[in-house]
């Protein structure tokens, strides 16, 4: 595996490249009316520019460049059909994101766009060629199976992602926190020799882990841009990358962890479990719901309901934030003390947060009435946003 050194000049890369074109973005968005106006669906209440996927297209190239530059990576790179069909695979999914956010376009379409991506990550060589269940055996997939397995991993990925942007900082905060989870998760696995050097999920997850940096500083609240379905969806696709190369690429179990660690392709479902969770709870609910479109948006996700409890934007953010880092820290306990699973204390942790997420608000109305948290904002040619919220378009 390579040093950390070269994981760290590569993530540094993916993040002063991200955090210097989001400006730019920003600007040039502003200007050509590419914003975001608040309506009955969005509960922010002023003009905040979009396109912030463009500014991570930057990073992920330019993070790219300088590992294939430093050659520490050269192994990853030996087989450039697969680097390359990546950056393919971005551009293809940024650039229907990119044409959403411009000009709304229907949810078929922006599917089909997930699905071309998929399927050109598939064709690169990035795919599902084993399958390890629980208490089965290895599944090793043909070529037809592969290719299908790929591409709805990635529409499931990218859709989750989607569906989690929903305020200022969550998306780029969540997907952070699992990018980092994975990409020490990988480095785990690469040193006890599970996967072959020339996979590129660590690579992919430290390029992922350094976009979000860039990003968050200009979208945590108040947020000054949004990464639109451009953002959302292209780490969406990053993360199904690097998942896939990981868990789907390598027939070696590793041995002595819990028994889900025989099949590394499940992990992501416990690190991405709060963006999986509130997909599979909006499909559930819209179908439960009469005259509700699967694709139809609505203003009952998770953070929405988080933030009707009574918490502030901030709050709910960290939160489910705090619930990201709790499922990611009970993949990396076994994985790296060898001790068991981590089941007591992250459920001790789980019932603490969800005794938090539940009781604070009712305790602080109870000691304060009147209490409002924090003070109205003003922003210099807008209105006053004391929970500003990201666009939250479904496909």
């Amino acid at each position: 595996m390579p040093a950390a050194t070269a994981y760290l000049i590569v993530g540094l890369a993916a993040a002063l490249t991200t955090a210097v074109a989001a400006p730019v973005v920003r600007r040039a968005a502003a200007r050509a009316g590419q914003v975001v106006a608040p309506d009955e669906r969005h509960v922010h209440d002023h003009v905040t520019p979009t396109l912030g996927g463009l500014a991570m297209m930057a990073g992920l190239v330019v993070g790219l460049a300088v590992a294939w530059g430093i050659g520490d990576f050269s192994a990853v790179f030996a087989t450039p059909t697969e680097m390359l069909g990546l950056l393919v695979a971005a551009g293809l999914i940024c650039g229907v994101g990119t044409l959403d956010d411009i000009r709304p376009v229907s949810a078929p379409a922006k599917v089909a766009g997930m699905v071309a991506a998929g399927a050109v990550l598939s064709l690169a060589g990035i795919s599902l060629l084993v399958l390890r269940v629980p208490f089965l055996d290895l599944i090793l997939l043909s070529p037809d199976l592969s290719a299908l397995f790929t591409v709805v991993w990635v529409v499931l990925i990218a859709n989750a992602v989607n569906l989690i942007d929903g305020l200022d900082g969550l998306a780029a905060g969540i997907v952070g926190i699992a990018s980092a989870t994975f990409l020490l998760y990988a480095v785990r696995l690469g040193d006890a020799g599970v996967l072959f050097e020339g996979n590129p999920g660590a690579l992919l997850a430290v390029l992922v882990l350094g976009i979000c940096v860039g990003f968050l500083p200009h979208n945590m609240f108040p947020a000054r841009i949004f990464m639109g379905d451009s953002g959302a969806m292209l780490l969406g696709l990053l993360m199904a990358a690097s998942t896939v190369s990981v868990g789907g690429r390598t027939d070696a179990p590793f041995s002595g962890q819990s028994f889900f660690f025989f099949a590394p392709l499940f992990i992501p479902l416990f690190i991405l479990g709060v963006p999986l969770f509130d997909m599979t709870f909006a499909i559930v609910r819209r179908i439960a719901t009469r005259g509700l479109r699967v694709t139809q948006a609505d203003k009952d996700h998770v953070h929405h309901r988080i933030m009707k409890l009574g918490h502030g934007h901030r709050r709910a953010v960290f939160i489910l934030w705090a619930w990201t880092a709790l499922l990611s820290s009970f993949v990396l306990w076994p994985t790296y003390t060898g001790r068991g699973d981590a089941i007591m204390p992250t459920g001790i942790a789980a019932v603490c947060l969800l005794l938090f997420t539940v009781l604070h608000p009712r305790l602080r109305t109870a000691r304060h009435p009147v209490y409002r948290e924090g003070r109205p904002r003003i922003r210099l040619g807008a209105q006053s946003s004391p929970e500003p919220e990201e666009s939250d378009s479904d496909a």
